[in-house]
């Protein structure tokens, strides 16, 4: 097994409520078996202070086990969910599919199609943010707020793209007074879905409220151990694999919330097209599809995803899985 820490820089300052990212910090993880290697990458989730050294130092405490061929259900005893486990855990199968000679949606028995994704909007003025979304080349956008001009931002976005399916991300940004207020005005702008409009754990409120338009759990719920909770509270829930902690607790979570009527999107928290192609798994269990992580980047990896107007095709197997 080998682990490096690896900077990927922004091609530009990215915005959303609270935070500012230049670059992201990604764990790449190779775990080889004779003639058979499999990679994985791990971001962490940054409001949980996941660094890389930390995700490390996770992976070291235990590379014995790995190297004693650790399955992923070990996984799930040996470590938390969060980037390290993400790393190993996509790196164990794309191994696996590499010793089947099988992609591993086969080993899931899965048939997958190319999906859409959103691109992103960050936070700017609203004449920056409508020219951002103009220039996009995809019919489906996200679009991040915060507390400070929501409708004027949202506004001007709708006005610039009215042919466009829009959902906005407010990253726990809003109380529950802004967002009755704004809910109703947003439904009217023809906006599909509000995600995490209020902080993890300050969204009880949300309990017994009909809100005019779905609410989507991202922060608020981390892994299937907060299902319960979120799906009290909220219409979907965004999977995101750094997270869970990998494809495994990942597709769990899927089928907890499909059994229940809850409805899903998938997300990233940045990163090379290694990151997202595992997404691309949960992809095809979604109503919405965020995957554009690796756009931000200046490169990608080799064999990266292919993205065109916003359709996004199954990895490469060279890639990965």
């Amino acid at each position: 097994m080998q682990i490096s820490v690896e900077p990927w820089p922004l091609k530009q300052p990215f915005q959303i409520t609270g935070y500012t990212f230049t670059e992201v910090e990604l764990v790449y993880v190779t775990i080889r078996d004779g003639d058979h290697v499999g990679h994985g990458e791990g971001a962490g989730v940054y409001y949980l202070q996941e660094t890389g050294a930390g995700i490390v130092a996770q992976i070291e405490a235990v590379r014995d086990a790995v190297l004693q061929g650790v399955t992923r259900e070990d996984l799930l005893r040996l470590l938390p969910a969060g980037g390290a486990r993400n790393a190993l855990d996509c790196a164990l199968w794309d191994l696996e599919s590499k010793q089947a000679g099988r992609r591993v949606w086969s080993l899931l028995h899965m048939t997958v199609q190319p999906v859409t994704t959103v691109n992103t909007v960050g936070i700017a003025s609203p004449e920056q943010m409508a020219a951002a979304a103009r220039a996009l080349d995809t019919d489906r956008i996200k679009v991040k707020l915060s507390a400070e001009e929501p409708l004027q931002r949202i506004s001007a976005v709708r006005e610039a793209r009215p042919d466009a399916e829009i959902v906005v991300d407010v990253n726990a940004g809003w109380t529950f007074a802004q967002l009755k207020k704004l809910a109703p005005q947003f439904r009217d702008l023809g906006i599909a879905m509000i995600e995490q409009p209020l902080p993890r754990g300050a969204d009880a409120e949300l309990e017994g409220y009909n809100p005019p338009l779905p609410l989507c759990a991202d922060e608020s719920c981390l892994d299937t151990t907060e299902f319960d909770q979120a799906a009290r509270r909220y219409q979907m829930i965004n999977i995101k694999l750094d997270k869970t902690g990998g494809l495994t607790e990942a597709l769990r979570l899927a089928d907890l919330a499909r059994q229940r009527g809850i409805g899903l999107m998938v997300g990233n928290m940045v990163g090379t097209s290694l990151a997202m192609a595992p997404g691309f798994v949960v992809a095809q269990l979604c109503r919405f599809v965020d995957l554009d992580g690796a756009l931000f980047l200046t490169r990608d990896r080799d064999n990266a995803m292919n993205y065109e107007g916003g359709v996004v095709m199954p990895p490469e197997v060279e890639l990965w899985g």
